[in-house]
């Protein structure tokens, strides 16, 4: 922890970056993402198993965009993902954003996309447990009773866009959801428009996950809609052998045509 702090100071002071993005406490045990700008707000900065939010997020943000060159806490590799991606989608430059990364016995600097990839090389992209074992469960099922899980779980939703707007990937300044001429999916919370929102959000997502998990933790009603995108993902892998946040130079599966594409997923 204190090796984070002196290395943010550090950059800050020599005028390597204007920033740090990061997290301090918030209320009770939970950590809020938090800007620091000087020693004094560094000084703030924590670094533990309860920072979980992907601050990547953050970076498409109008007040986050124009502070100058950041450097971001990376406690987990699903925020080194979503750099690299974002960097595949021409969102961020290759270079601008320096990525700290909590180590034992200090602290790791990456300052470039390359960077990111060899570090991600020598961690194991893995889902918890609990997810696994669900995503397994809900192949297993036939596909009228993977169907039936899902409506009943889509009933639930209020359609609060709480999934949407933790989601690293979903910075488009005016999502289809919010278009109302034409109108694509319906804006009420109801059966049709639940199930048309979550499908056209996971499809818009496919090849483009880093799973994170950021928009089932952030469910106010506990709806596990991360494995719908988690599913997706290994589809993609599986026909095309890729996924979201491998590498910043590599095209989405699934806005590229190559005709040695198997399409096996045709059915």
């Amino acid at each position: 922890m204190e090796s984070l702090k002196q290395k943010a100071k550090e950059l800050l002071e020599a005028g390597e970056i204007k920033a740090v993005l990061g997290y301090a406490r918030g209320t009770s045990d939970t950590r809020r993402p938090h800007v620091a700008m000087s020693a004094l707000e560094v000084d703030k900065l924590v670094a533990d198993q309860a920072c979980t939010t992907n601050l990547a997020n953050l970076l498409m943000k109008h007040e986050i965009k124009h502070l100058g060159k950041l450097a971001v806490v990376a406690s987990r590799p699903s925020t080194l993902r979503s750099l690299l991606q974002l960097t595949a989608e021409h969102q961020v430059a290759d270079g601008a954003i320096l990525a700290l990364v909590p180590a034992e016995g200090g602290v790791k600097q990456l300052g470039t996309a390359q960077a990111f990839e060899e570090h991600l090389a020598l961690v194991p992209q893995k889902k918890t447990e609990k997810d696994q074992a669900l995503l397994d469960r809900l192949k297993a099922m036939p596909r009228a009773e993977r169907f039936a899980f899902w409506q009943k779980e889509f009933s639930r939703c209020m359609k609060c866009y709480a999934c949407r707007n933790s989601c690293p990937m979903c910075y488009c300044e005016r999502c289809t959801m919010d278009c109302n001429r034409p109108q694509w999916v319906p804006v009420p919370s109801h059966a049709v428009g639940n199930q048309e929102y979550h499908l056209v959000r996971a499809m818009h997502l496919a090849g483009r996950c880093v799973e994170c998990g950021e928009c089932g933790r952030a469910c106010p009603v506990g709806i596990p809609v991360h494995l719908l995108t988690f599913f997706a993902e290994d589809s993609v892998r599986a026909q095309f052998g890729q996924g979201g946040g491998a590498s910043a130079t590599i095209d989405n599966a699934l806005s590229t045509f190559r005709p040695d594409d198997k399409e096996t997923f045709i059915r």
